[in-house]
């Protein structure tokens, strides 16, 4: 019984990789390694954390190469979490989104569903929540006021699973990520941004003048949050599910980089600035469904998750990166 896991060489995606693999699991991965942020840092990710796992080069646009995989691996589950990232580069790129999250995921569900697929977790995100959604976010509320286009290609997903669910009765499960950190993340976002700023003495631009809080998410959390969705598929009167994978403590942004700073050991340097377009000021997440699903329960506090990412990030980049 093979699980095939896209996005693997990604931040999240290599974390689950070595999970299923500790566990014994047969997993297989595949990843386009696109240069949206560096691929040598996705390389040397896999090589850290799964080097055990059959990662294959691929796109999930490219209809055939995924059909013949699927054919060759006959997966059972798939936990599907390769994407076009990013808030702000949905601004610039809006192709890129529309290709990846759009027309990848419908290669996907269409997949899951000739091949028999038993279960497919797919990975949404917090931003989903947009201007419509009051904190904490609770999966019962609306998601049709997205503030990137981002943020609208991971609702339209969620609608895709819910129709393929309905119509052919795909058991599928959504998981809206809330600001996911840790060793090994993604360069382009703050915790990263943010530590390897300070531990070289440059500036930080600080938006909406520090006025925002985060949900930071440690990815140990995320990555036991998945496990957890997987051994739980959905039951066949609904078949399609969603759940928020969060910390459900959100942290302010000035407080947050306070511990980095403390960590890196040197004094923070800001710059603030007015709120970015499609950025929101506040994520909270609800996560008492995922607790009586399948006991999700998030351990990690910033004071104990960041000081670890300083640290990799001055081993990685150099304190001067």
């Amino acid at each position: 019984m093979t699980i095939l896991v896209t996005g693997a060489a990604g931040f999240i995606g290599a974390y689950t990789c070595q999970a299923l693999a500790a566990r014994g699991e047969r997993v297989v991965g595949l990843d386009n390694y696109n240069d949206y942020y560096d691929p040598q840092l996705k390389r040397d990710r896999v090589a850290a954390l799964c080097p055990q796992v059959d990662i294959r080069a691929l796109d999930i646009t490219d209809r055939e190469g995924l059909a013949a995989l699927f054919d060759e691996l006959q997966p059972t589950r798939v936990i599907h979490l390769a994407a076009q990232a990013g808030v702000r580069y949905s601004l610039e790129n809006p192709h890129a989104y529309v290709e990846s999250n759009l027309a990848g995921f419908v290669n996907m569900l269409e997949l899951c569903r000739h091949r028999g697929a038993q279960h497919l977790v797919y990975a949404s995100s917090s931003s989903v929540y947009g201007d419509s959604a009051t904190p904490p976010f609770s999966e019962e509320q609306r998601v049709d006021q997205p503030r990137s286009l981002y943020a609208a290609t991971k609702a339209a997903n969620e609608l895709m699973a819910h129709t393929y669910a309905q119509l052919y009765g795909l058991h599928a499960t959504g998981l809206r990520f809330f600001t996911v950190y840790g060793p090994w993340g993604r360069p382009d976002m703050a915790p990263l941004l943010f530590s390897r700023a300070v531990l070289a003495g440059r500036s930080i631009d600080v938006f909406n003048d520090g006025h925002m809080r985060r949900d930071f998410t440690h990815v140990s959390d995320i990555v036991a949050g998945i496990l957890g969705a997987l051994s739980h598929p959905s039951g066949e009167a609904t078949p399609h599910q969603l759940f928020n994978l969060g910390n459900h403590t959100p942290v302010e942004l000035e407080h947050f980089i306070d511990v980095i700073a403390s960590a890196a050991g040197r004094p923070a340097q800001k710059i603030y600035k007015p709120m970015q377009p499609g950025d929101m000021v506040q994520t909270m997440a609800d996560t008492t469904r995922a607790k009586a699903a399948f006991g999700y329960e998030p351990r990690t506090p910033i004071e104990v998750g960041l000081p670890p990412v300083v640290a990799w990030c001055r081993d990685y980049f150099g304190a001067g990166a």
